[in-house]
């Protein structure tokens, strides 16, 4: 698994074209690709199972992104994984993401990223009152 740090932000005109171009790549209509809210499944071949079913088609890896952020229509791609099959067939977190990005026009080096943030400083136990019960 790559959590990318910092995420890529599809801006929003990209995040459309991207979304809609998986959905028309389902895999249960002949595409490769399972594209839900929030996570984007891309497989070897198209579903072959009986009624819709995966069959043999088997999963190279997902693409776990936060729609709506960071304004209302952008999507954020914040961790990419790739499954043994993936790998053994030569993807890597790059081609993968780069395999989706194609329809908005973009690669993932070329994507926008979120500023990184410090991260927050650690709580202190000491710093934080303590409340004694029946007291």
């Amino acid at each position: 698994m790559l959590v990318l740090r910092p995420s890529a932000v599809l801006p929003a005109w990209v995040a459309s074209d991207v979304i809609t171009a998986l959905e028309k790549r389902d895999v249960s209509q002949g595409g490769v690709w399972s594209a839900s809210v929030g996570l984007w499944q891309r497989y070897d071949r198209p579903w072959d199972g009986q009624h819709g079913a995966r069959g043999t088609a088997v999963l190279v890896g997902t693409i776990g992104a936060v729609y709506g952020t960071p304004t209302r229509y952008d999507v954020t791609i914040y961790r990419v994984t790739l499954t043994e099959p993936g790998r053994a067939a030569g993807w890597t977190h790059a081609s993968l993401t780069d395999d989706a990005l194609q329809y908005g026009h973009v690669t993932l080096a070329n994507c926008p990223r979120v500023p990184s943030l410090p991260p927050p400083e650690p709580l202190r136990l000491s710093s934080v009152p303590l409340a004694v019960h029946g007291v």
